[in-house]
């Protein structure tokens, strides 16, 4: 009984052995799924930090001294060329204009009188110019107290969207005082900036395909829904930041862009013969970017590049990688440096069309 009982011990330690032993090959025979960048053309899309500004924004002043007699408007509303939007109070413009009106009737009947009589050679030639020269005096003084009088009105210099109001109805307004700001928002001036290299990779490009296109991307996400242009860099580089200046002129029809407003402007830039890898073959440590690379004997090691673009899914490679290496894809986490591993070639263009990205 006890030689049985033996017998069937050595065999069940026998079959345990056998599938472990099985189990143990199954383990070694996992594959790991690699594959080689891909060389393609390609878009990728940079974002600049973006200040908006109406084509046109203006204080408007008092231009005369007194009370704020009426105001026409209201803030926010959308004004036109030559409309009235604030009175100052006009009665002494008012009165200096009557009495300028009437010297300036004086002088003209004192001038008619000496002409008559030097017609009839009743009076001198100098007298006559004299005359003249008064009443001439008189229509520039009643000129001048029209003006003062038209200063009290203040109209809208061009179509605009007025902003709050400084002052209030009945208040005091000194020459100069700030009375509100105007907009003319049917265009807007998108100002960004750019990198040195970025700029003279920009100067060859428009000389090629001329004016560059832009998008602009709005403060909750969504995209301006018309297109806009660079037209506009400045003079100079920023010693500090080395940056320089664009602006981008976008239309507005709708009205939906305003002064004073941020976003990101948006530049799609080709790409000829990128190197192109998922994202997923990546991993980071300490903010570096590394893939595992096979060598010739199926052994991993990693390996540092450098990101020029990140698109939806995948990175275009600056640097670290070529054609020819094969890259991990898959189980990154499951592997260890200089580990000798069962490799499956994948061929790239197959896995980047699995990615759902837009790439051309």
């Amino acid at each position: 009984m006890k030689r049985i009982l033996m017998v069937i011990s050595l065999c069940a330690l026998l079959l345990d052995t056998g599938c472990e032993s099985k189990k143990e090959e199954k383990e070694e025979e996992v594959k790991y799924l690699v594959t080689s960048p891909l060389q393609k053309d390609t878009l990728i899309t940079k974002e600049y930090v973006a200040q908006i500004h109406a084509i046109s924004h203006i204080e408007l002043r008092a231009l005369e001294k007194g009370y704020l007699q009426k105001i026409y408007v209201d803030e926010g509303q959308l004004v036109k060329k030559g409309q009235l939007m604030f009175q100052i109070l006009p009665m002494i413009y008012e009165a200096e204009t009557q009495k300028a009106q009437a010297e300036a009737n004086f002088a003209e009947i004192e001038y008619k009188n000496t002409k008559s009589l030097a017609d009839s050679n009743v009076v001198s030639k100098n007298e006559l110019a004299l005359g003249k020269a008064k009443l001439d005096k008189a229509k520039a003084e009643l000129g001048l107290a029209q003006a003062h009088l038209s200063f009290t009105q203040i109209r809208a210099p061009f179509n605009g969207i007025m902003d709050h109001f400084q002052g209030r109805l009945g208040s005091l307004v000194n020459e100069g005082d700030l009375l509100t700001t105007l907009s003319d928002n049917s265009k807007m001036w998108v100002y960004y900036n750019v990198p040195e290299a970025e700029y003279l990779d920009y100067k060859t490009q428009i000389i090629k395909e001329g004016a560059l296109k832009v998008e602009l991307q709005m403060a909750n996400n969504k995209l301006f829904d018309y297109p806009g242009l660079v037209e506009t860099i400045e003079a100079d580089f920023n010693n500090e930041t080395g940056n320089i200046a664009f602006r981008a002129t976008f239309p507005n029809p709708k009205g939906l862009l305003r002064h004073g407003e941020t976003g990101n402007v948006l530049v799609k830039l080709p790409l000829k013969d990128a190197l192109i890898i998922p994202q997923k073959a990546t991993f980071e440590v300490l903010e570096k970017k590394y893939v595992y690379v096979l060598d010739k004997d199926n052994v991993i090691r990693s390996r540092e590049i450098k990101i020029e673009a990140e698109l939806p899914h995948i990175f275009v490679v600056k640097s670290g990688l070529k054609t020819s290496d094969k890259i991990l894809l898959e189980g990154l986490r499951q592997v260890h440096e200089n580990e000798k591993i069962h490799a499956k070639f994948v061929q790239p263009d197959s896995v980047i069309s699995h990615l759902n990205l837009y790439a051309e």
